[in-house]
């Protein structure tokens, strides 16, 4: 059985007129994505992994989470491919997880992120993936290569304006 907890970044500066891929997140930004950890932490929810986009406002979300689950930054994988990514790099990236870890979150950003979580065929859809917007399903797997043609049970979708 695998997990899979799909989370869109933190709030990010919006007025910050750099290269998007620097762009930081919001004071609001910083307090949502550990909130929204502590709420995966109070479901009873480790994490074996954190896969993330290595753009600012993405890597600084995973590192937040990483923080609240006692896990180090330097754990955290960072694929260069989730950074405005396809709804076939999510299935890429997704399919070659070493198969030793079960439950997974993995940290990207939108239209990508929300076209995603709407191809798993589950029967949540979902008009946009707020920011520390949370999607989990999961998956009667051992190997994560079975990803893309195996049926996806969908879990819940969390997000900070939710509660």
């Amino acid at each position: 059985m695998k997990r899979l907890f799909i989370i869109r970044h933190a709030k990010s500066d919006q007025s910050f007129f750099g290269n998007d891929f620097e762009r930081p997140l919001n004071e609001r930004g910083k307090t949502d994505a550990p909130a929204m950890a502590n709420q995966l932490l109070e479901r009873g929810i480790e994490l074996d992994a954190l896969v993330s986009s290595p753009a600012k406002r993405a890597k600084k979300t995973a590192e937040l989470f990483a923080d609240a689950f006692g896990k180090s930054a330097n754990e955290i994988i960072f694929i260069s491919a989730l950074y405005h990514a396809s709804v076939g790099v999510f299935y890429d990236v997704i399919s070659a997880l070493p198969d030793n870890l079960d439950i997974v979150a993995v940290f990207s950003h939108n239209p990508g992120i929300t076209y995603f979580v709407n191809s798993l065929n589950t029967k949540a859809r979902i008009d946009n993936m707020p920011t520390s917007g949370i999607f989990a399903v999961e998956m009667n797997i051992t190997e994560w290569s079975g990803f893309t043609k195996v049926k996806k049970e969908f879990l819940f979708f969390d997000y900070p304006k939710k509660n």
